[in-house]
């Protein structure tokens, strides 16, 4: 399988601007810039979007790790939070909410750093990652 996305940009890096696309059309043309990146301008930046495929990943794994298990997930609600420091990424702190009917919390445990190690944006990023759980059954 191969997935992929296109970015065109004109300009320069800081007055210039751009726009990413999938094929999917979740992203279609969608705006990215200098203030978009580093301010707050309108638009998105490469470091949200790999925060939005971290945060869909890591849920998506840990929802076959439950199912697996013998569970489902009523919901989880994943936050990544991104550092991004020196032109550098490096920090990718997830903090999830987890509404799970009848998993102990030791199994819980075990499934969520199991996601965090295994989903394969974990798995693809060279940087520290930690998760922040808290499970509401």
């Amino acid at each position: 399988m191969i997935r992929k996305a296109t970015a065109v940009w004109q300009g320069t890096g800081k007055e210039g601007k751009g726009h990413l696309s999938t094929p999917s059309t979740v992203l279609d043309k969608t705006q990215y810039s200098f203030k978009s990146r580093f301010e707050d301008g309108v638009g998105t930046n490469p470091e949200e979007l790999v925060a939005a495929a971290h945060a869909g990943c890591f849920a998506m794994k840990l929802s076959f790790n439950l199912q697996e298990a013998g569970f489902e997930a009523k919901e989880l609600d994943v936050t990544a939070n991104i550092t991004f420091e020196d032109g550098t990424l490096k920090k990718s702190h997830l903090v999830l909410k987890a509404q799970v009917d009848g998993i102990e919390q030791e199994k819980f445990d075990e499934l969520v750093k199991d996601a965090e190690a295994n989903c394969p944006i974990s798995r693809a990023l060279k940087m520290d990652i930690s998760v922040e759980s808290t499970l509401n059954a």
